[in-house]
C-alpha cells in the first residue's frame, strides 16, 4: 500500500531514519491537506474516553500524541520502532494514543484491529499491539485470512480464549474499531500512519522532527 523502505532495516536507528523518508514520500496520500490546529469539536474526535493508550498516560496529561494506524501497513511498521523509542524517551511526560484505521486494501488489517481490541478488553492492549508489529513480516500483505494466527497470539499472551473468541467476532468490537475509522475520516485522515500532537497534524520527516515537536509542546 505504501512505498517500501530500502535495504535490510534491522536496527532501530535505521528504522528511525526510514520513517522520515516513508512519511515524506507518501505525505500527499497519507495525511490530510490541512495542517492547521483542529477545532474543539475535532479534538473530541482525536481522543475519546475509551481510546487506547499505549503504555501509561502522562502524569501531567498535558501533551498527547495520537496515531491513526493500520497493523498491516508497512509504513506503520517502519514507524513502530520510532514510536517505541519516543515512548521510552518521553515516558511519564507524553500520552501516546493509538486509533485504529485499517485500510480497505489490506485483507488482515481489520481482523488484526479486532484482535488487538479483544486483547485490550482483557488488559493486554499493549502486548498485542507490540506483537502485531513485531510479527508483521510474517502475515502482512497476505491475501489469506490470518485470524488463526492472531488467535495464536492471544493464546501466547495467556488470554481467556473463550472470552477472546466471543469478543473478536462481536458487534461491540467491530463497532469500536469502526468508530475510530469514522473519527479519522471525519478529521480528514486518508492513510496511515497519521499523527496528531495536541490537536495539530504532525508531519515528521525525521526522528528529530518528532522530538523537536514534543519538546516544544512540553515547553509551551
Amino acid at each position: 500500500m505504501r512505498t517500501q523502505t530500502k535495504g535490510g532495516i534491522g536496527v532501530i536507528l535505521i528504522a528511525l531514519i526510514a520513517i522520515g523518508a516513508v512519511l515524506f514520500l507518501n505525505r500527499g496520500e497519507a495525511t490530510p491537506a490541512a495542517v492547521e490546529k483542529t477545532s474543539d469539536g475535532e479534538d473530541s474526535l482525536l481522543v475519546r474516553e475509551d481510546s487506547q493508550v499505549v503504555g501509561e498516560p502522562a502524569s501531567s496529561g498535558d501533551v498527547t500524541m495520537v496515531e491513526f494506524l493500520d497493523f498491516e501497513c508497512e509504513a506503520c511498521g517502519a514507524a513502530y520502532p520510532a514510536v517505541e523509542q519516543l515512548r521510552a524517551e518521553y515516558d511519564g511526560r507524553v500520552t501516546f494514543v493509538a486509533r485504529y484505521f485499517p485500510l480497505p486494501g489490506h485483507v488482515n488489517a481489520e481482523p488484526a484491529a479486532h484482535a488487538v481490541e479483544s486483547a485490550a478488553r482483557q488488559g493486554e492492549f499493549e502486548a498485542m499491539y507490540q506483537m502485531m508489529y513485531e510479527t508483521q513480516a510474517e502475515w502482512g500483505e497476505s491475501q489469506e485470512p490470518k485470524d488463526e494466527v492472531f488467535r495464536s497470539y492471544a493464546e501466547e499472551l495467556g488470554l481467556d480464549m473463550e472470552q477472546y473468541d466471543a469478543d473478536v467476532t462481536s458487534p461491540e468490537v467491530a463497532a469500536r474499531v469502526q468508530r475510530d475509522v469514522e473519527d479519522g475520516m471525519e478529521l480528514g485522515v486518508q492513510g496511515t500512519p497519521t499523527f496528531y500532537l495536541d490537536g495539530e497534524l504532525l508531519q515528521p520527516r525525521t526522528y528529530e522532527d518528532f522530538t523537536q515537536a514534543l519538546d516544544e509542546a512540553l515547553e509551551s
